[in-house]
């Protein structure tokens, strides 16, 4: 651990000259080139998003989310409703720029300018979505606004028990902090949280491997992945787990 020693001879952080809070994110688009994220609007996206979720018919994708399964549209579109006007979580819509059709949300959330941190939550994608290059590429687009707005340090944070978020975040370059044990509790039941993160530091080298699976050569004709994204980016895990 890097770290300064006071007049004291006492261990301190290093310092953080001239530190200037970033901007809250706005709810511009994030345009990629293959997906847009777009702020969620009801009347726009609770249709088609309702529709794509309706596809997971045993609502494996909900279990371990606070909310959800919505067994109506209606349902829905009320959730969507207040989500859509929440300044923090900060809710968006990913697009498929191929048909123009939303496949996915993701949030902004404990937005901290005054320390430079933030977190990505609430994320929920379809299954046309799981496990896509539209899947990696909105995440890409979140993290580089983050970092491009000047924060420090980028969070995920999910269930311990959830594997398949926990290999997601370490897929898309979090590295692993820790369990905190007994954090809180959703429907009806405890839930242990796995942290995550990337910092600033960590950001150029990540960008590059992100972008370099993002490229459209690393993709056949078929659409089929020549590189893993895990192999670029676990070399610059700090810890796995």
């Amino acid at each position: 651990m890097v770290h300064d020693i006071n007049h004291l001879g006492q261990p301190i952080g290093w310092p953080v000259p001239d530190w200037q809070a970033p901007p809250r994110p706005s709810r511009d688009p994030m345009t990629g080139r293959l997906c847009r994220l777009e702020a969620l609007q009801p009347e726009q996206h609770a249709a088609p998003l309702h529709a794509a979720n309706a596809l997971d018919a045993e609502g494996r994708s909900w279990t371990y989310m606070p909310y959800g399964p919505f067994e109506s549209l209606a349902a829905y579109r009320g959730w969507l409703h207040a989500a859509s006007v929440s300044e923090d979580p900060l809710f968006f819509a990913i697009v498929d720029r191929a048909d123009e059709q939303p496949l996915g949300v993701a949030s902004y959330l404990r937005i901290a300018p005054d320390s430079g941190c933030i977190e990505v939550g609430h994320i929920h994608y379809s299954p046309k979505m799981q496990r896509s290059p539209i899947a990696t590429e909105a995440m890409f687009l979140m993290m580089q606004r983050v970092f491009d707005l000047g924060y420090r340090r980028y969070e995920w944070k999910c269930d311990a028990l959830n594997a398949a978020s926990r290999a997601a975040a370490q897929r898309f370059g979090f590295s692993f902090e820790g369990i905190f044990r007994q954090a809180t509790m959703y429907k009806g039941r405890n839930r242990d949280t796995a942290w995550y993160a990337v910092v600033d530091a960590e950001w150029p080298a990540l960008r590059r491997a992100l972008s370099r699976w993002l490229a459209p050569d690393n993709f056949d004709a078929q659409g089929e992945q020549r590189m893993r994204l895990s192999e670029l980016t676990r070399p610059l895990l700090a810890n796995e787990g």
